[in-house]
């Protein structure tokens, strides 16, 4: 159960962080933001040393933050709590790449853009820990199979770019330089908002394709061990659609 729990107050989190950046003003100006992603990062320097106080200049986010390293790090899987910390570093320097482009209203081109959304999407962090929480996560021999890497970032990449196709409506009012797929595809190809979103719907779509053709082969390698990681990649891919469509937040 600690394992669920662990997930769940990093959603919230990551939820409570996203929306400083975006309804707080904090994302808009990385003169701002860069002081406060240095305290995190010192933070996550500690890798969750019970021994240690989170920085007092990281406030109640490096409190939490600090919280749930501790908390991975008494799992006692050292190896998935350097994978963690790496990831969420990886999200936090993401946003500042995000709020110089907005502060500057730059849109990035799409092969930029899907690779850094990989990383504010914080979605990386969350798949090590549904693994911790299944109490079987894939050993460090598996984890570096470029087999499971590969479904990993298509896994991500629908995640994600599900989550820019429901939310676009909403970010685009608020800003219409918003990071959104639907955006970057339309700048780059010069194309309408309806052609580029069904563009933004095909690629998730060819992405889906992809997807499903990369787990059959993984699950026809006969490895047992694979399930569990491979069941739970899916579930995170349909419980983002069927939670977006139910979901306020996009209204």
């Amino acid at each position: 159960m600690e394992g669920v729990r662990l997930l769940t107050d990093l959603i919230s989190w990551l939820f409570v962080m996203d929306d400083a950046c975006d309804e707080d003003g904090l994302g808009t100006d990385p003169g701002r933001l860069a002081p406060a992603i240095g305290a995190l990062l010192d933070v996550l320097d500690q890798c969750g040393d019970p021994a240690a106080r989170p920085p007092t200049e990281a406030g109640p986010l490096g409190a939490a933050l600090h919280d749930l390293c501790r908390r991975t790090r008494a799992q006692g899987r050292s190896a998935l709590l350097l994978r963690f910390v790496s990831q969420l570093r990886e999200y936090l320097l993401a946003l500042l790449w995000e709020a110089t482009n907005r502060e500057r209203q730059r849109v990035p081109g799409v092969t930029e853009y899907v690779q850094l959304r990989r990383h504010i999407g914080g979605v990386h962090p969350c798949l090590t820990l549904t693994d911790l929480a299944s109490g079987r996560p894939p050993g460090p021999t598996r984890r570096a199979d470029p087999a499971l890497t590969a479904l990993d970032l298509l896994a991500v990449d629908l995640i994600c770019w599900c989550n820019d196709l429901f939310s676009y409506g909403k970010e685009s009012r608020a800003d219409p330089d918003a990071h959104n797929l639907v955006t970057v595809i339309a700048q780059e190809g010069g194309l309408d908002e309806a052609d580029a979103l069904r563009a933004a719907a095909d690629r998730f779509n060819r992405g889906l394709a992809a997807y499903l053709d990369a787990e059959e082969a993984l699950l026809a390698s006969g490895d047992d061990g694979l399930h569990e990681p491979l069941a739970s990649r899916r579930n995170w891919v349909r419980a983002t659609y069927d939670w977006s469509v139910m979901a306020a937040r996009y209204a």
